[in-house]
């Protein structure tokens, strides 16, 4: 099997009506949220009931323990697991029908600690994907994949990738783990490279990348049980009035954002103007293309 067999014609065809119709009521019996304790996995927590029967919600020992999470609901477990523990990972997937993996460091950091969660914690969720037979992953990838491209282009997900830190090299490897899984051993993937998910547009990068939540739930449905993904990479966005992303290739998932990041336009304009050569008015990426070196030989 080749990855070129998803982007092609069927890529851009319209979904199935059969499937739109049967949309609103597909579940999994067994749901893995990794990251549950994040910001984007305690967003969407109260929505995962109406994907699967049952919800096991995962983060580190220390989230758990702590009370980031609090105590488990109704058809949900929590499940304590460092995602650079092959074994815990493994016992993490048995029993589930399909995983969103949020889990894994969200910001630049040295390339030690983005090694454990995002590389090697990738590594097991897919073995163990394979081990267990789930055949459907949805990766957050991220838009930081792409960051070196200069925010007056538009680019699509076929478009070369060009990370802008350790953390988008993290998520490049995730993308290129889910097309060999794929490959090899039928595991499907969709690769949301998200944008910005907040309650509103904070800045001006943002108002090209942002997302709402129902915007990503709907994507993130669509992800799940959309038929005959294979290894699909789609951005994460809102139907913002300006945007650097094209979706032309994941358009057989149907998906159709509600909002617009137009509201929140008075509010961020109001700010003050960063200069032009700043990275964060220039480049995709943003702030991130200008984070580290991090040198721990390096003296104080």
């Amino acid at each position: 099997m080749s990855g070129e067999k998803i982007p092609g014609a069927a890529a851009s065809a319209a979904p199935d009506p059969a499937w739109e119709s049967a949309l609103a009521s597909a579940r999994y019996p067994r749901l893995l949220l990794t990251g549950a304790a994040g910001g984007v996995g305690q967003t969407i927590r109260p929505h995962l009931r109406s994907l699967a029967d049952q919800v096991r919600l995962s983060d580190l020992a220390r989230a758990i323990d702590g009370g980031a999470l609090g105590a488990a609901g109704e058809a949900e477990e929590l499940v304590a697991c460092d995602l650079a523990d092959r074994a815990a990972v493994d016992a993490l997937v048995a029993g589930c029908d399909a995983i969103v993996h949020l889990g894994g460091v969200s910001v630049e950091r040295p390339f030690e600690e983005i090694l454990e969660g995002n590389i090697k914690g990738v590594f097991h969720i897919y073995e163990a994907a394979r081990r267990h037979r789930v055949k459907r992953v949805i990766f957050a990838s991220s838009n930081h994949v792409t960051g070196y491209y200069r925010q007056d282009q538009k680019i699509d997900t076929r478009a070369l990738r060009r990370p802008d830190g350790y953390y988008g090299l993290s998520k490049s490897y995730g993308e290129d783990m889910a097309q060999f899984y794929f490959d090899r051993y039928g595991v499907e993937t969709v690769s949301i490279r998200i944008g910005s998910i907040f309650p509103e547009a904070k800045d001006r990068r943002m108002l090209a990348s942002w997302m709402s939540v129902d915007d990503f739930m709907q994507l993130l449905r669509r992800a799940l049980f959309a038929p005959g993904v294979g290894h699909t990479v789609v951005y994460g966005m809102s139907d913002n009035a300006h945007t650097w992303w094209d979706n032309r290739y994941a358009a057989h998932l149907g998906y159709a954002p509600k909002d617009s990041s137009e509201i929140f336009r008075a509010k961020v304009e109001a700010q003050p103007k960063p200069a032009p050569d700043d990275p964060v008015a220039v480049l995709q990426g943003g702030a991130f293309t200008t984070v580290g070196p991090f040198d721990p030989l390096q003296k104080a």
